[in-house]
């Protein structure tokens, strides 16, 4: 989704006083319902491509490139971002730019809330998650980045120390609750699902408001 997009639909007015959200494109969805939902029209939203998960080394640079990009339009620029691998260099390189981020490891934990998140640790240390967006696009982060497509027979050098699936569905839909559960049958995975909402993403952003 890139800024076209946003103005097209409303979303984007550009101007002093103004926040950016500065997010993984894997969490677009989410903040727009956010932004809807809450009538927050001071937001705006840049994301950048979710697939910089894939190469965690990418993602730093490219927040902090799109950082200096945009700062000289808004009051305020919010990194929806967590660690996400970063190995703490977003959130070194995020203080030295003055700029707030969402604090946590990655959005699994701040969807179902960092703090439970980090209680449950212990136990789900065999566990494989997927949010909505990654049972929604399993096949482009997963499937196929893996080789899994083409050689199946790597399911288990990927997947053999994980036991079960934990689908934390930010929405209520039974029909991709049926999509994330083909998707652990796949991996030869038992499956559980947990309702989060959108959890401590909708609190972060709401103290931007």
């Amino acid at each position: 989704m890139d800024d076209r997009t946003l103005t097209e639909t409303g979303l984007s007015v550009q101007g002093r006083g103004r926040v950016l959200l500065l997010a993984c494109g894997a969490l677009a969805r989410e903040i727009l319902a956010l932004i809807r939902a809450n009538g927050w029209s001071h937001m705006d939203l840049h994301c950048l491509p979710a697939i910089l998960h894939n190469t965690p080394d990418k993602i730093t640079p490219a927040v902090v490139a799109a950082i200096e990009k945009h700062r000289a339009a808004y009051d305020r620029i919010f990194v929806v971002y967590a660690d996400c691998g970063t190995g703490g260099q977003l959130q070194r390189a995020c203080d030295a730019l003055g700029v707030e981020m969402i604090p946590g490891p990655h959005c699994y934990a701040f969807f179902e809330g960092t703090d439970s998140f980090a209680a449950k640790a212990e136990d789900n240390v065999t566990s494989f998650y997927l949010t909505d967006f990654l049972a929604r696009q399993f096949d482009a982060f997963v499937t196929r980045p893996l080789g899994l497509d083409r050689h199946p027979e790597l399911r288990d050098m990927y997947f053999g120390h994980y036991e079960k699936l934990v689908f934390l569905a930010q929405t209520d839909d039974p029909a991709l609750t049926e999509t994330a559960r083909a998707c652990a049958d796949k991996l030869g995975l038992a499956f559980e699902r947990r309702f989060t909402g959108y959890g401590d993403l909708a609190a972060e952003l709401s103290r931007q408001a």
